[in-house]
């Protein structure tokens, strides 16, 4: 399809707070951006869950209204692309699209004793398989608990109206009446094999998840089916599906091998391209896919992070210490000096590489001049301390420094905290004019599947930076800091170690 000055394309962002919809023009203008916040549920502790209705008529509401926006500027969306916050997941009525239980989301962690007790037996082939740990994080574990613990979910898969799905699943469904997704959320479920890129049915019956509940698995690029009658005025081709850390590594134009992205959002993803080589990490990170067009995949070693803007939401929602997240950076430049504070933002446990589920928020270091300026600089720092982790494990997995790492999502619009990264990590961060990357790559992929884009150097033309910053703290202030956030940690893992004894 030829690209005009009024084609627009339309991304889906269903994040973890909150929907969006956002049109873009075919350079990358963004036409209109639509968002409503979801509610968080914490029925008990460590569990997370989202009301999937709720998502839909959120995601329908934010959507409808950019499409009569576009419409009033002259712009006509050809395509629509969906990214969606990883491995929570929806089960609902394949008959009716009914949900029948609430979402659960990756955050939750009802099923940490599960897989610490699957971990002994099958943790070894679970990682030889999915590239990942047999850890709560992902999405098997979830649906098994599903099956077990409630009685409409367990009633439907005996009937075989069960469907199971990651968000872009559900979504595509309410949209199209197709139950599909694509691998690079299907990655995220510990039951699908990184190499055949297909549903393993050994991992199935580890979990006990039938296959008859489970999605179609697509490419990325792909076509998903047109939006059903009366969705929106024209129906209109659903032509990419993508996992949203994938969205921001093609957003970002990471296509060559050894290329890193680190998204920071409701959580931090460091992405490194690796080519179509599944590398396996010695250092705790994940072995993923990083986005698929075509028959073959391309490769990525991905560390996780379970909190960063989720803390920043923590200090305004919680501690009520701040009204908005952009009152951190004056917060942040004003602190008190104190070396010794740190914050361990384990609210959900310890991402990689250190992958501990049992491990709790902490902070180590208070004194009396501790304030709500000191709490929340020590918490944009733990951003950037664990952002440090993950990019020393992939330079000890290459066995080569990291050099340059190109930053995107919300919380790097905070000029303090972008230097404090590259200050903290010894690496330049690289900021793009474009950073809505997760909406902007589901729609280029959207515009590579109907022929706005004819070839990846079309996209890679599009990407332009907008801001380079580079360290200035010296080696041993930033060794110190590693010191003492290396000690804040341990002290983590030792509570969590002395309760559960």
């Amino acid at each position: 399809m030829p690209k005009t000055s009024k084609t627009a394309l339309i991304a889906l962002d269903q994040g973890t707070t909150s929907s969006r919809a956002v049109g873009f023009s075919t350079t990358g203008v963004q036409l209109s951006l639509h968002q409503k916040e979801h509610t968080q549920h914490y029925p008990q502790s460590s569990w997370v869950e989202h009301n999937a209705d709720e998502i839909w008529q959120n995601t329908l509401s934010c959507l409808k209204a950019v499409e009569l926006e576009l419409t009033q500027k002259g712009f006509t969306a050809v395509a629509i692309g969906i990214t969606n916050q990883r491995e929570t997941i929806i089960a609902w009525d394949k008959t009716t699209g009914t949900p029948l239980y609430n979402a659960l989301v990756w955050q939750d962690k009802r099923t940490a004793k599960r897989c610490d007790t699957l971990k002994a037996t099958f943790g070894d082939l679970v990682r030889q398989k999915t590239g990942l740990p047999l850890d709560p994080y992902f999405s098997a574990s979830k649906m098994q608990w599903l099956l077990e613990n409630v009685a409409a979910v367990k009633a439907a898969a005996e009937r075989q109206t069960l469907a199971f799905g990651t968000v872009d699943s559900f979504l595509l469904f309410k949209l199209t009446g197709h139950h599909m997704t694509d691998s690079t959320n299907a990655c995220r479920t510990l039951l699908f094999d990184i190499h055949t890129l297909k549903w393993a049915d050994d991992l199935l019956k580890i979990f006990n998840v039938p296959h008859h509940t489970l999605p179609t698995i697509k490419p990325n690029t792909a076509d998903f089916g047109l939006t059903k009658a009366g969705i929106l005025k024209t129906p209109t081709p659903i032509a990419a599906l993508v996992g949203d850390q994938h969205a921001a590594t093609f957003g970002q134009a990471c296509f060559q091998a050894g290329m890193v992205k680190s998204t920071y959002g409701t959580g931090c993803f460091a992405m490194l391209n690796t080519g179509e080589q599944a590398v396996f990490s010695q250092n705790g990170l994940l072995t993923t896919l990083a986005y698929h067009l075509g028959k073959k995949p391309t490769y990525a070693l991905e560390g996780s992070i379970f909190v960063a803007g989720a803390g920043v939401q923590w200090l305004r929602d919680k501690l009520q210490i701040i009204q908005k997240a952009s009152e951190t950076e004056a917060l942040a430049r004003s602190a008190p000096h104190n070396p010794d504070l740190y914050f361990v933002p384990a609210f959900a446990g310890l991402g990689a590489p250190w992958w501990n589920s049992q491990a709790k928020g902490t902070i180590v270091g208070m004194t009396l001049d501790t304030d709500k300026a000191a709490l929340t600089k020590a918490m944009l720092d733990a951003v950037c301390l664990q952002t440090n982790d993950l990019l020393t494990a992939m330079a000890e997995d290459l066995q080569k420094p990291i050099h340059k790492v190109r930053i995107d999502g919300g919380m790097i619009k905070n000029n303090w905290l972008a230097q404090r990264l590259a200050c903290l990590t010894g690496v330049e961060m690289s900021r793009p004019q474009i950073t809505e990357t997760t909406a902007f790559g589901a729609a280029l992929m959207a515009g590579l599947q109907v022929g706005v884009y004819t070839s990846l150097a079309d996209i890679q033309a599009l990407w332009q930076e907008e801001a380079c910053f580079t360290p200035q703290l010296s080696t041993s202030a930033r060794a110190a800091h590693i010191k003492g956030w290396q000690a804040a940690v341990n002290a983590a893992e030792i509570f969590a170690k002395q309760m559960q004894s």
